[in-house]
């Protein structure tokens, strides 16, 4: 059976620089290893969006995007919904960003969906390398960093953004259940936290949850059964023994990056990553 081919590269159409920079974004994976997504499918899913790099540069034309994180979600709900009031928000930070405003900004709550997405996308640009965190209240809490520039995108961009957005469903969701949805046709990129067994690895957690290791197991067992339904798979991963023993029956291959965001100096520097297909 032969499906539409959405690869942006096969069509010859250009990709979209992603609205958000995101702990584990896998432009990297995009460059190094492009022949992981040369392929044809008709649906893209994708369980753990991110700033959603991979779908920005392949551009499918019919995809399921989702994410725990429902302010991560309402975001792009809002963006999908009016982009242009996002950026004359992004342009009024623009014009006031300090040190002081930044701080004023990130304890403050906003009652449209519309104003949390531009303080999501303003701290998300000037704050600590672009880091996502949160307190146990839920509450963000990364320092001011020191880039300036809110407007990285054009009102134009904005509005391709959107437009990328318009034939995705968009979902704050479990994993498990998105992964569920994968069948024959669709290709389902996986991008988890990277846990593994033990919790002694040394990688950062980025989320007031933890990614534990029975949900390790439960994401192998949705992408077992997702790939018997004929879906393919692309999963990104921890290069551990615990990972490759995990997928035991997948293909693997290591993949390295360069890491610069760990706080720690030991943990910086070149960085080898699993990769997993089926």
């Amino acid at each position: 059976m032969k499906f539409e081919q959405s690869v942006i590269l096969a069509k010859g159409k250009k990709g979209i620089d992603p609205f958000l920079k995101w702990a584990g974004g896998k432009r990297w994976l995009l460059s190094s290893h492009p022949e992981l997504f040369q392929t044809e499918y008709k649906r893209y899913i994708e369980p753990f969006l991110g700033s959603g790099s991979v779908f920005f540069n392949m551009l499918p034309t019919e995809a399921i995007l989702s994410d725990r994180n429902s302010q991560l979600i309402e975001t792009y709900l809002a963006m999908k919904s009016d982009c242009a009031a996002i950026f004359e928000l992004l342009e009024e930070h623009q014009i006031k960003h300090c040190k002081e405003y930044y701080y004023t900004v990130r304890k403050k709550d906003y009652m449209s969906i519309y104003e949390r997405a531009a303080q999501l996308i303003y701290l998300n640009r000037t704050c600590w390398n672009g880091l996502y965190r949160v307190n146990r209240n839920n509450k963000f809490n990364v320092p001011i960093g020191t880039k300036t520039n809110v407007l990285l995108h054009t009102r134009e961009e904005f509005k391709q953004i959107a437009e990328a957005l318009k034939t995705a469903k968009v979902l704050a969701s479990d994993f498990e259940k998105i992964i569920d949805e994968g069948k024959a046709g669709d290709l389902v990129f996986v991008d988890p936290p990277y846990t593994v067994k033990h919790d002694n690895n040394g990688f950062i957690k980025y989320n007031d949850k933890l990614f534990s290791w029975n949900d390790q197991v439960r994401l192998r067992d949705a992408v077992e059964r997702a790939r018997s339904r004929g879906a393919k798979i692309i999963v990104t991963n921890a290069d551990h023994y615990s990972i490759k023993e995990l997928y035991k029956g997948f293909n693997q291959f290591e993949a390295q990056r360069i890491s610069v965001l760990a706080g720690i100096n030991k943990y910086r520097g070149k960085v080898k990553e699993l990769i997993i297909t089926g």
